[in-house]
């Protein structure tokens, strides 16, 4: 079902007024505890909603597909990889857009029933299929300072604030909604705030042309940031080699449209971040 997330924050790119999202249910047929096992997967909040794409071409795809194409050699466990080659049946090769969000959606709900059905975390069951012990340890980051009406440097910092409170020592805000001297204003306030607490990382999500993107790094270096993350369309990759001439940190760049096991947030880094 693709249903609204309305909110009135934005980035430098994206309004949310009219957001929406995707919401998957893949319901088996083992029971645990009196209930069949359900695996729930949902899209980016950064994308539309994809329930067109998924009613008309990949829920149909699996629900046509013979049920024993679709499990493991033993019969006990739905195969992500067999569902996967189900959806993107008489799909064309390259050009993913979209579809990926779609597609990756459902396999977000795959995966969880799949973890479900073997009674492990996902995380576990990840790790003894490429043949490791999964290390429960996660690097994670507090990915805030949206833009909203009425929203200042001192809301921002209370934001901040907040964050540290949670036992963040990472925080990320956002750039490119305005000019570059507010952008260090807000760049300022934030690393004012969390001091020596934690680190700050700053998102563009891709609004700079190579101009803008230029003069915010030479603005950024001045600061101790953790990366310098979407700073203009990610498949522009002489844009990021030419900003690299000018920002010698770390820079963050790529995207997926939706969580795959195995892949995080920001897809790859420029530099290796601290």
């Amino acid at each position: 079902m693709t249903k609204p997330i309305a909110s009135p924050i934005r980035n430098a790119y994206i309004d949310f007024s009219r957001m929406t999202a995707s919401l998957v249910a893949v319901v088996s047929d083992v029971v645990r505890d009196g209930r069949r096992v359900v695996g729930y997967g949902f899209n980016s909040n950064g994308r539309q909603g994809q329930g067109g794409l998924i009613r008309e071409r990949f829920r149909d795809r699996i629900m046509e597909a013979r049920p024993e194409s679709l499990v493991n050699d033993a019969g006990t466990n739905l195969d992500p990889h067999q569902i996967w080659a189900a959806m993107m049946t008489n799909e064309k090769l390259g050009g993913h857009g979209e579809r990926t969000v779609a597609v990756g959606t459902i396999d977000m709900a795959v995966w969880d029933a799949v973890a479900k059905i073997e009674d492990k975390p996902l995380l576990r069951l990840l790790a003894e299929i490429k043949g490791r012990e999964a290390d429960p340890r996660v690097f994670v980051y507090a990915a805030g300072g949206y833009c909203y009406p009425g929203k200042d440097n001192t809301a921002l910092r209370a934001e901040m604030r907040r964050y540290l409170d949670r036992g963040y020592t990472v925080v990320k805000t956002k750039i490119g909604g305005a000019s570059v001297d507010e952008d260090r204003r807000r760049t300022e306030s934030a690393l004012d705030e969390i001091g020596s607490e934690a680190q700050l990382a700053v998102d563009a999500n891709g609004r700079f042309d190579l101009e803008t993107a230029i003069a915010c790094a030479k603005m950024l270096r001045d600061y101790p940031l953790f990366w310098y993350e979407e700073i203009g369309d990610p498949l522009d990759y002489a844009l990021q080699a030419a900003v690299s001439e000018f920002y010698d940190a770390p820079m963050a760049t790529g995207r997926e449209p939706v969580f795959t096991p195995g892949c995080a947030q920001p897809a790859a880094l420029w530099r290796q971040a601290p």
